[in-house]
C-alpha cells in the first residue's frame, strides 16, 4: 500500500496505464544570424497553433465540466501572451542565437525552477501551467506527435508523474476509472477538473526507497480517492473488500438522493435551511439536485481568476443574473471579492507581505480600490432585479468597514436610478463573521446589516492563531475548541437579540458532528458544498433540537477539545 492525498473522492479498481513524461531533452543548437527571421517565424507559428489548440480544448471541455472550470485554459492562453515568458524566449533567440525549441525549453526550465523554489502552493501550481503550455509549444516546434492513450474499449487507471489540464482534457472520462499522480495537490487545476468530471484521484504519493516509477503499465491497482490510498497488485481479498466498499458508497449515494425533496426538519419541528456554497453554475446544478434551498455563499473570485484583466460590469452581471435565473426565486447570497492571502490574481500585483492572511485582502482591498468595488456592486444590484439576491461583505472587523461598504452600495444605487436601470431597492446586506474582533462587537455589527454568516474556517484559524496548512502545527487547528464554542454562541445570540438571521458557511457547516451545535444555537441556515447537503439532511431528520440543546449545555462545561469530541461522538451514536 502507498499513501498519498485524496484529491477527488471515489474508488477505482483496474489495470494501470503509465503516461510517459511529456518533455524532451535537447542539445544546445545554435543558429546563424541569417536564420533569425526563420526561427522567429517558427516560434510565432507554434504560438498561433498552440492558441488554436487551447481554444478548441476549452470549447470541448465547456460541454463536459461547465464554463467556469473550462476557464482554466484562459490561464494557459495568458502565458503565451505573457511578456516575461516571451521576452525570455525571444532574447535567447536574438542575442544567444539559440534555436527556437532550445530557447523555449530553457525558458520553461528557468521559470519552473524559479516557481518551484517558492514556498507557495499557488506559484507551484502555476509552474505546472507554464510547463504544460511550454511543452505544447515545444511539441509543435519539434513536430512531435500527441501521446496516444489505450483503446477506449478498455477502461484504465491513469498514472503520471504529474498531470496537466491539457492532458486531462484529452481523456474520455467514460474510460478513465481513476487517476494517480506522484506529485500535485488538492488545489491544482487538474484536481479541480477531476472532481468536476467525477474521476477518483490520488496525488502526491509518498514513495520511500523505491524506483522513480513505482507503478508500471498493466499492473492491477485499487485507488481510494477519499483516503488517499493506492494498492499495487492487491490480493483477491483486497479487491473484494474495495469492490464491496465501492458498492456500498454507490448505494449510499443512491439512497441519499431520495431525500432531495424532503423538507429539512428535525423530529421535534426545527426547520434548518440547507444551502450551497458555489463558485460555478455546475456546482449550482449539483446543489439544486440535492434539494438546496438556495445559495448561501457565491464565491465571486473565480470571475477574477485565470484571466488577464478585471471582469467588466456586464460580464459580472451576466453571470450573477444566470445564477439568479436558474434559482428561480430562491435566495442567492453573493460575497464580494475575497482575494489576498492564498488567493492571488496574475494581473493585480498585491504587495509582498510577511503575513498576507493578516494583510491587504478582502474588504480591505474593496474599500481601497473603490473603482473595482463599485463595478461589482453595480453588477450585483442589476442582477437583484431577477431574483432574491443578497450581498455579503467578507473579513469585516469594524463597524466603520460595514458603513463604508454600505455607503458605496448607496452610491451605486443612486447611479443606477439616474440611469434608469432596475434593481431591488430592498436588497439585503450581510457580513461574514470570521474574525474574533467581529464576534466581540457582534451586537454593534448586527445593527448595521440584515444577516450574519459565520465563516468557521477563518474564525477557527484566527481565534487559535493556527495556520492549518502548516503541517507542523495543523494539529492545533481544532474547530471544537472550547473557545470556538463560546465564539459561536456569542455571535448567534447577538444576531437573535437584534432580530437578524444567522447562517454558517464554513467547513463546520457540513461536519455531521457539529450539527447538534447548530440546532442547539438555533442557527437559521447552513451552507455547504452541494455534495454534502443530502448527508447532512439525512442526519438532521433524525436529530432533535431539544436533545441538542441539552448536549450543548454539557459541551460548554467541557474543559478540553477531547472532552467535547467524546460527548459529540456519544451523541451521534445515540442518534443512530
Amino acid at each position: 500500500m502507498i499513501n498519498g492525498i485524496g484529491a477527488s473522492p471515489g474508488i477505482a479498481i483496474g489495470k494501470s496505464f503509465v503516461l510517459p513524461n511529456w518533455e524532451w531533452e535537447l542539445t544546445d543548437q545554435k543558429i546563424d544570424v541569417a536564420d533569425l527571421a526563420r526561427e522567429f517565424e517558427r516560434l510565432y507559428e507554434g504560438i498561433r497553433t498552440s492558441k488554436v489548440e487551447i481554444e478548441q480544448m476549452k470549447d470541448e471541455l465547456r460541454e463536459v465540466v461547465g464554463t467556469e472550470e473550462s476557464t482554466i485554459f484562459d490561464a494557459h492562453l495568458a502565458i503565451l501572451d505573457d511578456p516575461a515568458f516571451m521576452n525570455e524566449i525571444q532574447g535567447m533567440i536574438q542575442r544567444q542565437y539559440k534555436a527556437a525549441e532550445v530557447a523555449v525549453k530553457e525558458a520553461i526550465d528557468h521559470f519552473v525552477t524559479m516557481f518551484d523554489l517558492l514556498d507557495d502552493e499557488y506559484m507551484k501550481e502555476r509552474a505546472l501551467d507554464i510547463k504544460d503550455v511550454g511543452n505544447r509549444l515545444l511539441k509543435h516546434l519539434l513536430g512531435a506527435p500527441e501521446i496516444t492513450l489505450p483503446s477506449d474499449t478498455q477502461p484504465f487507471i491513469l498514472v503520471a508523474k504529474e498531470l496537466s489540464p491539457s492532458q486531462l482534457a484529452h481523456l474520455n472520462p467514460q474510460h478513465v476509472l481513476g487517476i494517480v499522480t506522484l506529485s500535485g495537490s488538492t488545489t491544482s487545476h487538474s484536481a479541480i477538473m477531476a472532481r468536476a468530471l467525477g474521476i477518483p484521484l490520488v496525488v502526491s504519493l509518498v514513495v520511500e526507497e523505491a524506483p522513480e516509477d513505482p507503478i508500471q503499465t498493466g499492473e492491477m491497482l485499487v485507488i481510494d480517492g477519499n483516503e488517499g490510498i493506492v494498492l499495487i497488485e492487491p490480493t483477491i481479498e483486497e479487491i473484494k473488500q474495495y469492490a464491496e466498499l465501492q458498492r456500498v458508497q454507490r448505494e449510499a449515494r443512491q439512497r441519499l438522493r431520495g431525500f432531495a425533496d424532503v423538507l429539512p426538519v428535525t423530529p421535534d419541528g426545527k426547520e434548518l435551511g440547507l444551502g450551497a456554497n458555489i463558485s460555478s453554475l455546475k456546482e449550482l446544478e449539483v446543489a439544486l439536485s440535492s434539494g438546496a434551498y438556495g445559495v448561501g455563499l457565491f464565491r465571486t473570485e473565480f470571475l477574477y481568476m485565470d484571466r488577464q484583466r478585471f471582469p467588466r460590469e456586464d460580464e459580472q452581471f451576466d453571470v450573477y443574473r444566470s445564477v439568479a435565473d436558474r434559482l428561480g426565486g430562491k435566495p442567492l447570497i453573493i460575497r464580494t471579492l475575497d482575494i489576498g492571502g492564498d488567493k492571488q490574481l496574475d494581473y493585480f500585483e498585491l504587495p509582498e507581505e510577511d503575513n498576507p492572511f493578516l494583510g491587504y485582502r478582502a474588504i480591505r482591498i474593496s474599500l481601497d480600490r473603490t473603482d473595482l468595488f463599485k463595478t461589482q456592486l453595480r453588477a450585483i444590484l442589476r442582477a437583484s432585479h431577477y431574483g432574491q439576491v443578497k450581498i455579503m461583505y467578507p473579513l469585516i472587523s469594524s463597524v466603520e468597514e460595514v458603513q463604508g461598504a454600505n455607503r458605496l452600495l448607496e452610491e451605486a444605487k443612486q447611479e443606477l436610478l439616474l440611469e434608469g436601470i432596475p434593481f431591488d431597492s430592498q436588497l439585503e446586506t450581510g457580513i461574514m463573521i470570521e474574525l474574533p474582533a467581529a464576534v466581540q462587537i457582534a451586537e454593534l455589527l448586527a445593527e448595521e446589516v440584515d444577516f450574519f454568516s459565520i465563516g468557521t474556517n477563518d474564525l477557527v484559524q484566527f481565534t487559535l492563531a493556527v495556520d492549518r496548512m502548516n503541517e507542523q502545527i495543523s494539529y492545533l487547528y481544532e474547530p471544537f475548541h472550547p473557545a470556538i464554542l463560546r465564539m459561536l454562541k456569542m455571535t448567534v445570540e447577538a444576531a437573535k437579540k437584534n432580530g437578524i438571521k444567522v447562517s454558517v458557511c464554513g467547513e463546520m457547516a457540513s461536519d455531521l458532528d457539529a450539527l447538534p451545535i447548530w440546532l442547539a444555537l438555533d442557527v437559521d441556515e447552513l451552507s455547504m458544498s452541494g455534495h454534502s447537503i443530502l448527508e447532512v439532511k439525512e442526519r438532521l431528520l433524525r436529530t432533535n433540537q431539544s436533545e441538542s440543546r441539552e448536549l450543548f449545555a454539557e459541551l460548554l462545561r467541557c474543559r478540553t477539545s477531547a472532552d467535547i469530541h467524546d460527548k459529540l461522538k456519544s451523541f451521534v451514536k445515540a442518534v443512530h
